[in-house]
């Protein structure tokens, strides 16, 4: 059982981003409120994140070969190495690998997430990234950027990232890195950033970054795990180790948000450039965004509604 007897009434007037529950202290609740990100120390077990850790290099090297899942290498790397490591810095979209897609279904996760989206889960959007040690091109560095620029449905308040570290992240090597309280702002508007070299493909960021606003650098024990508003504004830094650091993460959002249309918006060049990625991959020559995340989306826990 992963219910942490959630209420469904949004909040109990003070809460605006948790639901009533017997998990989260209230302390934890405010800490939420004001930040838009929680800390949950030493969450996942060394023995899942090796598990992980194995089938991620299986993807790798192609012996395994999970339907839907996109293998994403660093652009400046790819003519250099073939099926390696070395060379693949995320594994996005792996609901149908059984093996990854267990952590979206671990009950130590799961009761957390269910403070922030309710009882009717669904996992949207699953990644496993690889950091690269990083070039002076800073190839890898990803911009700050808020998730829901990504996502077509809503309400925000009930979408809630999980994010696992495999190994210990920290500034050295590429943590994660968060303004705090942005989570209160408005979608802003993403585009690439103007950076010399390649930039990997919707490696979208802020167009206006307010560089006043503080930054947190999240240094995270492997196993830790924090959960994040999708309109938190967060990023990470540069690897400057030999290492390559490991996180595994899932999106999840109540079954009981909606799909939105997001032409006329600041998410259309997202649509447009995610379609032509679909296009090209299964050769297809038309698919709706709510079908490519309908697509993408698995049910974890209680009933499938809308999404």
């Amino acid at each position: 059982p992963t219910s942490a007897q959630v209420s469904v009434v949004p909040h109990s007037g003070r809460f605006c981003y948790t639901l009533d529950n017997d998990l989260l202290t209230t302390e934890q609740r405010q800490f939420y409120e004001d930040n838009g990100y929680l800390l949950i120390k030493n969450l996942v077990s060394d023995e899942d994140i090796e598990r992980f850790r194995k089938e991620f290099t299986r993807i790798c090297k192609r012996e395994v070969k999970p339907p839907g899942v996109m293998i994403m290498k660093d652009e400046s790397l790819r003519s250099q190495f073939g099926q390696s490591e070395k060379v693949v810095n995320k594994v996005q979209d792996f609901q149908e690998d059984e093996e990854l897609f267990r952590y979206c279904t671990l009950p130590e996760v799961l009761k957390y997430v269910e403070c922030f989206t309710g009882p009717n889960i669904m996992a949207m959007h699953t990644m496993l990234i690889n950091k690269l040690p990083d070039s002076d091109e800073q190839t890898f560095l990803h911009p700050m950027h808020q998730d829901l620029h990504f996502f077509p449905f809503r309400p925000a308040s009930r979408i809630v990232c999980a994010w696992t570290a495999m190994e210990r992240a920290h500034q050295d090597n590429g943590c994660l890195v968060v303004q705090p309280g942005t989570h209160r702002t408005t979608l802003k508007p993403h585009g690439y950033p103007q950076w010399e070299g390649k930039t990997n493909k919707l490696f979208h960021g802020l167009l206006d970054e307010d560089e006043k606003i503080p930054k947190v650098h999240l240094v995270m024990e492997k196993g830790d795990t924090v959960f994040f508003h999708p309109l938190l504004i967060h990023g990470s830094g540069i690897n400057r180790t030999s290492g390559f650091r490991k996180s595994i993460s899932c999106h999840f959002a109540s079954s009981e948000c909606h799909y939105i249309d997001v032409k006329n918006t600041t998410q259309e060049h997202m649509e447009k450039e995610l379609q032509e990625m679909v296009y090209k991959k299964y050769n297809a020559t038309s698919v709706a965004l709510k079908d490519i995340w309908s697509f993408r989306a698995r049910l974890v826990q209680g009933e499938r509604i809308n999404l």
